[in-house]
């Protein structure tokens, strides 16, 4: 079983068994997720950019000039919709 110490500044050191496992390197992210009371796990959080291929497929909005965004904020600041 690995086993990390967490700091006084919370902070803990991923143990290298787990960050093999979980193809970690540096600089990825982690993800907590929780399972019940008192129960996580940790999950990479690291995914390839091709996963969002096809995502926002048949989502495609007419182009918007600056002068309608500007339009939009200056709308949105002012209050009125």
């Amino acid at each position: 079983m690995a086993v990390a110490t967490l700091t006084s500044k919370g902070q803990i050191t991923i143990p290298a068994q787990v960050r093999n496992a979980l193809g970690l390197e540096a600089g990825d992210r982690v993800e907590f997720v929780e399972h019940g009371k008192g129960e996580f796990a940790i999950v990479a959080a690291t995914r390839s950019v091709r996963e969002l291929k096809g995502r926002f497929q048949g989502k495609r909005c007419k182009p918007v000039s600056i002068e309608e965004m500007n339009a939009a904020i200056a709308r949105r600041a002012s209050g009125s919709r």
